[in-house]
């Protein structure tokens, strides 16, 4: 049986196969009694009330938010690729890096299970089930290619509805994020308080983009979400009616 340690990926038709066949994802766990969260799993639960379990953003945000390591299995190109997030240690773990081949563009990618984590991060005192090699990697170029590039291109409820953003003073973001027209409006960011209308009004910005931007900050923490400002307006929603009745 495979495990976190191989440098290859599972074909999602051979991950198919072994869990028609044997129940099990076939990635091993830390001891047959480890759950998820009751936190994490309530968070999970209301995604597949929202019809919305595969979206992988939303499952990594929820992650983040709850600060619980998990197991995602995400389909990606006919691959299964085990993402194991440790968010209070600001790092993750696959056997290959994803990063390049979701910035390549993103059709097909989705969350197919999520599991207890299968590893340990490194310099846990317990030194058992700590991967070799190279397969720890920061967390932050990860959430913001999330972010820039899973299908979702909305922003998440938490930070959606009447509200103007700005960033956290002590927000610095990963060198990748700085490139293109994304870069100047953070800088923007950092000394006005704008609106997501604003916002995709700015020089090479757009509404998807602006939102993809603010839900790339908000996932590293470097967001603030001002609903009382006089800059706040209303965000997606209030525009999409706004629209529909312009349109009728």
């Amino acid at each position: 049986m495979r495990d976190f340690e191989d440098s290859t990926l599972w074909r999602i038709s051979t991950y198919e196969r072994m869990r028609a066949e044997t129940g099990d994802s076939g990635f091993a766990r830390l001891n047959a009694k480890s759950v998820l969260s009751t936190t994490l799993s309530a968070e999970l639960s209301q995604l597949q009330r929202a019809q919305s379990p595969g979206d992988a953003l939303e499952v990594v945000a929820a992650c983040v938010r709850q600060k619980e390591s998990a197991l995602i299995l995400l389909q990606h190109r006919a691959l299964v690729w085990p993402l194991t997030l440790f968010p209070q240690h600001n790092l993750y773990h696959l056997p290959r890096s994803i990063v390049e081949s979701l910035q390549l563009g993103v059709r097909d990618l989705e969350v197919i299970a999520v599991e207890p984590p299968g590893l340990r991060p490194p310099g846990h005192a317990i030194h058992e089930r700590i991967a070799d090699g190279p397969g720890y990697r920061p967390l932050a170029p990860l959430l913001w290619t999330l972010a820039l590039h899973a299908p979702r291109a909305t922003l998440f409820d938490d930070i959606a509805g009447r509200a103007a953003y700005r960033l956290v003073s002590d927000f610095r973001p990963d060198a990748g994020a700085l490139a293109g027209a994304l870069g100047p409006a953070l800088k923007r960011l950092r000394v006005e308080i704008s609106s997501l209308a604003d916002i995709a009004r700015w020089p090479g910005m757009d509404r998807e983009r602006a939102a993809r931007l603010l839900n790339g900050v908000y996932l590293q923490g470097g967001l603030m979400v001002l609903r009382t400002h006089t800059a706040a307006r209303d965000s997606d929603r209030g525009w999409l009616r706004g629209w529909w009745r312009a349109g009728r």
